[in-house]
């Protein structure tokens, strides 16, 4: 098993993490029995690096996360999150970094994970209206208290990750990175090498889309997120559609799944970069953590680039409202 370094504080995680989001929320039914069993695949296969966040169903996935650790926590690198509050509204987000709700966000998390410490506390998302430099104060007094032992952000501008580790180290930046979606490549990723920061990379299989198994939009399920993703929209979608499947004609050439050559090329973009592709099945979930035995050429690696460069994809990664949250 591959291990990689995040950050410059001693954050050794699986070069493979298991994001549990769609355990939970935003990707059709739920399953917690195969959830969990997903879970246990992924510790027995010797991977260790989980993430998940209060937001997420709300609360639900940490509770559910909670259940599938329990009696394994020495052979797991927990990651979790606060930040974004969920209303009633399935489309409304609030973003708190208030350094008063930082302590109480954690106390819970610590609570519905079952666990004495969190390994791995992001920052979801900036708080527009609360300086960097006390939301992250608050995170290192958890880390005095023993509450947490590294600190992450996601989504953020490489100002505000400088800003940040001025107050306190950052071990992680994750961020939303794929054949897809190379935002990061316009500073961020620089500013993360410059400072010494590990890059967590979110939904590097396109949400899915990236496998090539979704071939239409009512492929999703009446409450699947995708639904309102412009990017699975009209006509961004066939465009889109059209880019996986010189993706796929590569990976069948490669011998191995679209999925599989997708993460293979995040993994191929650096040391310092550790994919966390979602699933809820074991059997995805095996196709995924089979990547590890694939390497990509000099020549593969240029040939995805000629087939699907930067910024070629249709459509914003995000609805607007949701796209004012990142970057900040």
């Amino acid at each position: 098993m591959p291990f990689r370094s995040l950050g410059a504080q001693g954050l050794i995680v699986s070069s493979l993490g298991l994001g549990c989001m769609g355990m939970s929320d935003f990707y059709g039914a739920k399953d917690d029995t195969e959830s969990t069993a997903t879970i246990h695949r992924f510790l027995d296969r010797g991977f260790n690096f989980l993430d998940t966040a209060d937001a997420y169903g709300p609360f639900l996935n940490e509770e559910l996360v909670g259940r599938a650790i329990k009696g394994r926590r020495d052979s797991v690198v927990l990651a979790t999150k606060f930040g974004i509050q969920r209303t009633a509204n399935p489309a409304e987000r609030r973003i708190n970094g208030r350094p008063e709700y930082v302590r109480s966000a954690a106390e819970a998390s610590l609570k519905r994970l079952g666990v004495d410490h969190i390994d791995l506390y992001y920052l979801h998302r900036v708080d527009a209206d609360t300086p960097i430099e006390d939301t992250v104060g608050a995170m290192a007094e958890l880390v005095e208290q023993g509450k947490v032992r590294f600190l992450g952000l996601s989504e953020t501008s490489p100002e505000t990750l400088r800003r940040a580790m001025k107050v306190h180290p950052i071990s992680v930046l994750q961020s939303e990175y794929s054949l897809w979606t190379r935002d990061p490549e316009d500073g961020v990723l620089g500013a993360c090498r410059e400072l010494g920061i590990g890059f967590v990379a979110y939904s590097p299989l396109g949400r899915g889309f990236l496998t090539g198994r979704l071939r239409k939009f009512e492929d999703f399920a009446a409450d699947d997120y995708r639904r309102n993703s412009p990017r699975f929209q009209g006509e961004n979608f066939q465009k889109n559609l059209d880019l996986v499947d010189k993706v796929a004609e590569l990976a069948k050439a490669k011998g191995c799944t679209p999925a599989q050559l997708a993460l293979a090329w995040v993994l191929a973009q650096g040391k310092d970069i550790v994919p966390i592709p979602g699933t809820k099945r074991r059997t995805t979930l095996d196709e995924n953590l089979d990547t590890l035995a694939i390497q990509l050429t000099a020549h593969e690696l240029t040939r995805l680039d000629e087939v699907l460069p930067k910024g070629a994809a249709a459509g914003p990664r995000y609805p607007e409202a949701m796209m004012k949250l990142v970057g900040r």
